[in-house]
């Protein structure tokens, strides 16, 4: 690698001091840990953990997350159903919002803003190069989706509420989770004796 390639994680931990200077490398200055190396990781896990579609991602305002409260909304502007909703914020959401949120111009008004400040419109030489990293084919980023969707059917979280939280105009779109959680039924016809 060239001098353009070398960070201080490379300079001044690996090698001893003495070596970097003998190879005419300058110590660089500490940037401190941080907890994310780029928007990625943080729009993955905030789309895992909340369910939103990629375009609300994008467009996702600092104002519309409520770190305190632990909730964000997706304006109806933003949405595909055209209808606000709100979104409360997991363990994992939320402390990745923090995070990103401490790494971030304190003026900037988009979470994940693109160049120039202005929003996003594709992730996709990024999205692609991190799943032939990892050797995944056919993964779209719509596939967050259901994977909360699946994981909150699995979890027992009744469909009428899975449909909110995706924010689906039909509940008919959401019964395509029905067959995991296949323990609602059981439970609702237990009930029957429960009296």
């Amino acid at each position: 690698m060239g001098k353009g390639w070398r960070t201080r994680h490379d300079s001044n931990v690996w090698a001893l001091p003495s070596e970097s200077e003998k190879c005419g490398y300058p110590l660089l200055p500490d940037l401190g840990v941080q907890p994310f190396a780029d928007r990625l990781k943080p729009m993955v896990l905030a789309s895992m953990n909340t369910g939103m579609r990629r375009g609300e991602v994008f467009k996702l305002r600092w104002r519309d997350v409520d770190l305190a409260q632990q909730v964000l909304t997706v304006r109806s502007a933003s949405a595909k159903s055209e209808k606000r909703r709100d979104i409360f914020l997991n363990a994992e959401a939320l402390a990745t919002l923090e995070a990103w949120r401490g790494m971030c111009d304190p003026d900037t008004d988009l979470v994940f803003p693109g160049d120039k400040g202005k929003a996003l419109t594709s992730t996709k030489r990024s999205w692609e190069a991190v799943l032939a990293d990892a050797g995944i084919k056919g993964f779209r980023w719509h596939d967050l989706r259901h994977h909360f969707a699946s994981k909150l059917a699995m979890a027992g979280v009744d469909l009428n509420t899975v449909c909110e939280l995706l924010g689906h105009s039909d509940d008919k779109i959401t019964q395509r989770y029905a067959h995991l959680a296949p323990s609602h039924k059981r439970k609702a016809i237990e009930l029957l004796c429960a009296g």
